[in-house]
């Protein structure tokens, strides 16, 4: 698990492929990337603990984009999933993400690229909120 970025700005997650992400053809499924994506989300934003919990608690997905280069199998699991944030702004940030099959190098050419846009959200009013500055602090140590 790594909590702070070095090199090039980005966590690295190991994600697990199962046999039910492959569609007809044996790539990965899109809904399934989708997940596997979330996947490695999900465990960046739990790697600091409890510091992240607004961010978990309150960050609701605004929009997805997945740009296949090449196909991915299962047999190229585990995928090596690099997350950081591409942009930063009062309500909202992206998170960029490069695929990988497992064992091909940092510098390789991605797979898959992708981009998710997460708002930040008041649960309790349904409404958006402004990004606090400890969260903006904690965005920008990722900011590529």
């Amino acid at each position: 698990m790594q909590t702070e970025p070095t090199g090039p700005v980005g966590y690295h997650a190991t994600v697990t492929v199962r046999w039910s992400d492959m569609d007809a053809f044996a790539h990965i499924n899109h809904a399934r990337m989708v997940t596997l994506l979330e996947e490695a989300r999900i465990e960046w934003l739990l790697s600091e603990g409890e510091a992240n919990e607004s961010l978990i608690k309150s960050a609701l997905i605004a929009n997805v984009t997945i740009a296949y280069k090449k196909p991915l199998r299962h047999s190229d699991g585990p995928l090596d999933v690099t997350l950081w944030f591409e942009k930063v702004r009062a309500v909202d940030f992206t998170i960029g993400y490069e695929v990988r099959a497992a064992g091909a190098a940092p510098d390789s050419p991605p797979a898959v690229v992708a981009t998710t846009r997460m708002a930040m959200v008041d649960i309790g009013a349904e409404t958006l909120r402004r990004i606090a500055p400890e969260e903006k602090a904690y965005l920008a140590r990722w900011t590529r």
